[in-house]
């Protein structure tokens, strides 16, 4: 299995708790990289954050001229972007999870082609908007 593609998680939350804690331990566990995102970071692509060639880091020059006007959003939540995950690992990561007795996540993605060249921030108010939508439409 040396050959294997390492999965990784980015992850945020916007403080320690025990589920955090828990969470971690459940993908070090199972061999997955984990890079905890921080506040000041959502203005970075999701590509850039993972190290995938062609998403280069913002840099301070490029921030100040294009997204001067947008703020970085207030993440109140916390959050798990997977990549390179096959469809059985997800289905063991979710597993293991649960099994731990990790409190769901809400916020939670994949990362595909459209995404990997969004902000962290972006992909946030996405999924938030998203799981507001579905939340709505379940009571």
């Amino acid at each position: 299995m040396k050959n294997r593609v390492f999965e990784t998680v980015l992850y945020y939350t916007p403080e320690p708790s025990e589920k955090a804690v828990k969470l971690k331990g459940v993908l070090v566990r199972m061999g997955i990289r984990i890079k905890n995102i921080s506040p000041e970071q959502a203005g970075e692509t999701i590509g850039s954050l993972l190290g995938i060639a062609g998403y280069e880091k913002n840099s301070e020059e490029d921030r100040a001229a294009g997204n001067e006007e947008k703020a970085l959003p207030v993440m109140a939540q916390e959050m798990l972007v997977m990549h390179r995950f096959s469809e059985r690992r997800l289905d063991e990561l979710l597993m293991n999870l649960r099994k731990a007795g990790v409190p769901k996540i809400a916020l939670k993605a994949i990362v595909t082609e459209s995404n990997a060249g969004w902000s962290f921030g972006h992909l946030y108010e996405e999924l938030l908007e998203e799981h507001q939508r579905m939340s709505g439409m379940e009571q």
